[in-house]
């Protein structure tokens, strides 16, 4: 194998969650020799710092201001800058690097992830709200700065790596894989009495509370589904999603002539992230690799949307455009903190993104030019949360 042309300066935005983390692990485990421009966190100060002194980045921002002292005091005398609040995050989103893990999760992620973009960066997208919201813009901001923007998604790497995009018109369909979570085979009364605890013990990913309990919604397929259309510019008709509970299939490109093209691996995230790294190159590390012989049988059923409305909901907003996919997203978002703060049901969350979506107007299919696209999802996210919270308000005034 030849040299690898690697990136060598790198910002992980979102270090201490489980992508950040995973990114930072596959760095030590492959050992590449990068240089960390930028590390940025939410709230976690002592898992950041514990990170900066390792890896002795040019700045590390934590976004809760009140956290600041903590951060300076625990990085005295390393030379490492410490920095707090929004600007700063968007301060080391835009620095001088030539790859950024955008890890960042929810819709407070979207604006850092298009400053990485402008600034030329190559874009590891681990953040699906940037899609979500504003999934044309962020492409073309990225394009134009001379960038990319290469999916982190276990699901949208595996598209990514078997699909031709000259080969565009010649594919029939994408089709995301999905586990079914944890509730797979719960009917619907089980479901409506299900806790937090049951809802984030994801079978196959360890991933963040917010991201479990979509997977246990199916929500998170939907958003995928989003994502994937804008990503791979495929019309909504042509996205569709197949239940694979082994998660050793992590998608498929069916071609026009019969052929069906899919990657296969061990579910592990820092597989795709080793891909966006690497890529067109391939980077070695100690990963498992995947033994079909032991693995078991493989098997695949159609999704019940009947049991997973959430999985319509977000079809429904990709069909609509326009509002739709940023307040689908800012009402789940609002519905997923209620349910694990025990304010409203597991089976209520689909309930609050499905009356949102009805009480709002959602204006045109057409999106906003480039220079306004960030204001325009901020005021469509903050109206969508506020419709999402009155709907909370009345569940809990019902219960």
């Amino acid at each position: 194998m030849g040299p690898l042309n690697l990136p060598r300066k790198v910002t992980v935005l979102g270090s201490t969650g489980s992508v950040g983390v995973s990114t930072l692990e596959l760095f030590e485990k492959a050992r590449v020799e990068v240089e960390i421009a930028a590390l940025v966190a939410g709230r976690n100060v002592n898992k950041l710092a514990e990170q900066a002194l390792r890896w002795r980045p040019e700045l590390a921002v934590i976004e809760d201001e009140s956290k600041l002292p903590e951060l300076r005091e625990a990085l005295k005398g390393s030379g490492v800058k410490a920095a707090a609040g929004q600007g700063a995050v968007l301060e080391a989103a835009a620095a001088d690097a030539q790859w950024v893990m955008s890890a960042i999760v929810g819709f407070a992620g979207l604006a850092p992830t298009l400053a990485a973009a402008k600034a030329g960066a190559v874009v590891a997208l681990a953040n699906k709200e940037s899609l979500i919201c504003a999934g044309p813009s962020l492409l073309r901001t990225a394009k134009l700065a001379g960038g990319a923007v290469i999916p982190v998604d276990s699901e949208h790497s595996a598209i990514f790596q078997v699909f031709s995009p000259e080969n565009h018109d010649q594919i029939s369909r994408l089709i995301l894989t999905a586990s079914g979570g944890p509730f797979r085979a719960w009917s619907r009364d089980q479901m409506a009495r299900a806790t937090p605890e049951q809802a984030l013990a994801h079978p196959n990913w360890n991933m963040g509370a917010k991201i479990s309990i979509d997977s246990a919604t199916m929500m998170n397929k939907g958003l995928e589904v989003i994502e994937a259309a804008y990503l791979f510019a495929m019309d909504p008709e042509r996205v569709d999603v197949v239940i694979h509970p082994q998660s050793i299939v992590h998608s498929l490109v069916e071609y026009a002539d019969g052929s069906t093209l899919a990657q296969l691996g061990p579910p592990d995230m820092k597989t795709p992230i080793a891909c966006a790294f690497a890529w067109p190159d391939r980077l070695p590390w100690p990963a498992e690799k995947l033994n079909l012989a032991k693995c078991g049988p493989l098997t695949f059923e159609d999704p019940d949307l009947e049991r997973f409305p959430a999985l319509r909901l977000a079809k429904a907003a990709l069909v609509a455009g326009g509002a739709a996919p940023t307040a689908l997203n800012a009402a789940d978002e609002v519905a997923v903190a209620a349910f694990l703060d025990r304010r409203i049901g597991f089976l209520d969350i689909a309930s609050v993104v499905s009356e949102t979506l009805e009480c709002m107007d959602r204006g045109s299919s057409t999106r906003p030019e480039p220079g306004d696209v960030l204001e325009w999802a901020r005021m469509t996210d903050a109206t969508a949360r506020r419709v999402a919270g009155e709907v909370v308000s009345a569940l809990m005034a019902q219960a």
